[in-house]
């Protein structure tokens, strides 16, 4: 176990902040820890009656390049994780779901980041009204499993909670 000596936010962004902290290690000795501070996400498999999934394309800069991925999105102060399961669902594709259910929740980064993303199953989809934010140029495109396992192995889907989202569905 560390124990934290001093904390400071080095940068609040508008969805998460940098800190860095001083720690004392187990056996004594001081290091510095600097941890992106996130509220958490979620992170959605939408399933269609035929079975397809829905996904998003959008541009991440950081990447560099567009991503497809499932829908994602921050919590917001207080929001429960179902809640803003279904508010990011609705926002990036326009579906609302008859039917959220949990799959699973995990660390995406434990070495620099405290974010948890809690991973969600939609069925039942209504379509309706994509409800981007201002910030967001997100395409919808939809894939069957086999295809989107296929551009897993093939590199074309890059994004790490795509990857855990549709290979936990298809392991459970």
């Amino acid at each position: 176990m560390e124990k934290t000596i001093t904390s400071r936010t080095v940068h609040q962004g508008k969805n998460f902040s940098f800190k860095s902290d001083e720690v004392e290690l187990s056996n004594g000795n001081h290091t510095t820890r600097d941890i992106v501070d996130h509220p958490g996400a979620v992170a959605i498999i939408p399933l269609l009656k035929e079975g397809n999934i829905v996904f998003v394309r959008q541009y991440r800069y950081s990447a560099g390049r567009e991503l497809l991925e499932i829908p994602a999105g921050t919590l917001k102060p207080g929001e429960h994780p179902d809640k803003c399961a279904a508010r990011e669902l609705k926002e990036e594709t326009g579906y609302s779901a008859g039917s959220i259910k949990k799959l699973l929740s995990c660390y995406m980064a434990p070495g620099y980041s405290n974010e948890v993303i809690h991973f969600y199953i939609a069925s039942d989809l209504r379509e309706g009204k994509q409800e981007s934010e201002e910030d967001e140029d997100i395409l919808v495109q939809k894939y069957g499993f086999d295809e989107a396992l296929k551009m897993i192995e093939d590199g074309d889907i890059m994004d790490a909670k795509t990857i855990v989202g549709v290979l936990s569905f298809l392991t459970r």
